[in-house]
């Protein structure tokens, strides 16, 4: 029997990857404002996380698996950001992933080895100029993460992933031309941005029933930037 995946946001970049390969053995639900190049093999349903509520989907009574995509790269001074900035930034990230989870929790504890994945950011951990917005944001996400994993075990594993810097539409200023990639890459131990296969193999492993004694964690790939220091 398939399991249910269920992915909010998912048409494009990190989660059109892992939609792509959890396809090939569960029955993937990809929850967005469109379907971008999804195969048809993926159920799509049209939903906006700020505006929508999840309840209001017809979903499986039973899911097996969450991943909550939806992410910002507002990158600008301290200075420069505004109240609303930062509102809007826990609004998607963090707020918006609340909601949804609250939602669907009866539909998670019905479920056998449920997985629960979110995304945070290397810069949680290595302080960044820039970052101070996005950073709040997913520094709440992986508070939660933590709780959220210690009040639902064993019945329920919840897992974070912070990646670094990743060639995706959403990094697309950051990595659009040969130069700016290069000088990326130089940063990292690694010596190369990351790719979406790289975040979603380890997101497509950690919602599969071969990983069952993994949860609370906040697991970086991320290329060795938040741990290791070259220079």
């Amino acid at each position: 029997m398939k399991r249910n995946i269920l992915l909010i946001g998912g048409s494009t970049g990190i989660g059109l990857e892992i939609a792509h390969q959890l396809v090939k053995e569960n029955k993937v639900i990809v929850a967005s404002r469109n379907k971008g190049e999804l195969n048809d093999d993926i159920d799509h349903l049209e939903f906006n996380v700020l505006k929508d509520k999840i309840e209001d989907l017809e979903l499986p009574e039973e899911i097996h698996g969450l991943v909550y995509c939806p992410g910002s790269i507002n990158l600008k001074p301290f200075k420069m950001l505004k109240s609303k900035d930062f509102e809007e930034e826990m609004n998607l990230n963090f707020l918006s992933l609340v909601k949804v989870v609250q939602a669907l929790m009866p539909k998670l504890k019905k479920a056998e080895n449920t997985s629960l994945v979110f995304f945070s950011t290397v810069a949680v951990k290595v302080g960044m100029p820039f970052h101070t917005s996005v950073a709040a944001a997913k520094g709440a996400i992986e508070g939660f993460a933590k709780s959220l994993a210690a009040e639902y075990a064993p019945k329920i594993r919840v897992n974070v992933i912070a990646p670094s810097l990743t060639d995706t539409p959403l990094a697309e200023k950051l990595l659009s031309n040969d130069s700016k990639k290069e000088k990326m890459s130089e940063r990292h131990p690694l010596k190369r941005v990351g790719n979406t296969k790289d975040i979603a193999n380890a997101a497509t492993f950690l919602l599969s029933e071969e990983n069952s004694w993994i949860t609370g964690q906040i697991i970086g790939v991320d290329g060795g930037l938040s741990t290791l220091n070259i220079s």
